[in-house]
């Protein structure tokens, strides 16, 4: 079974920087498109940013210019590198696979929509 563990949430003022890292583990062959997602109090889960597997991103309009998404394919790793960081930002970050291919007992195997247990940020002066 893939498991994704996040790092490197926390608290921080305004215009502040903070980098997220979520690694996949498990019998992974592959996996295509990551991403990072977040949800606020009282509020739902929303996309901030994707990359899928060449490197093609995609973001939220309101972190475009601010945050940066990566990933390093030989180690299953996503980053989310998070600048000017507003107050706005605070949110519990989820990062996300859509479809990873696993090999084990001989076969490939599939796993979807995968979940991370989810960082803490907190953004506040």
């Amino acid at each position: 079974q893939v498991q994704l563990v996040e790092s490197g949430g926390g608290s921080v003022q305004p215009g502040g920087s903070l980098r997220l890292s979520c690694a996949a583990s498990g019998r992974i062959f592959s996996i295509n498109a990551m991403d990072w997602y977040r949800q606020a109090p009282g509020k739902e889960r929303e996309s901030v940013a994707s990359i899928t597997t060449d490197g093609s991103t995609k973001y939220l309009d309101s972190v475009k210019g601010r945050f940066s998404i990566s990933r390093d394919n030989g180690k299953n790793t996503v980053y989310l590198q998070m600048n000017s960081l507003k107050p706005e930002d605070t949110a519990v970050y989820y990062c996300n696979v859509d479809r990873v291919i696993t090999w084990y007992n001989g076969g490939f195997h599939h796993e979807n929509d995968v979940w991370g247990q989810g960082t803490q940020v907190t953004v506040s002066s």
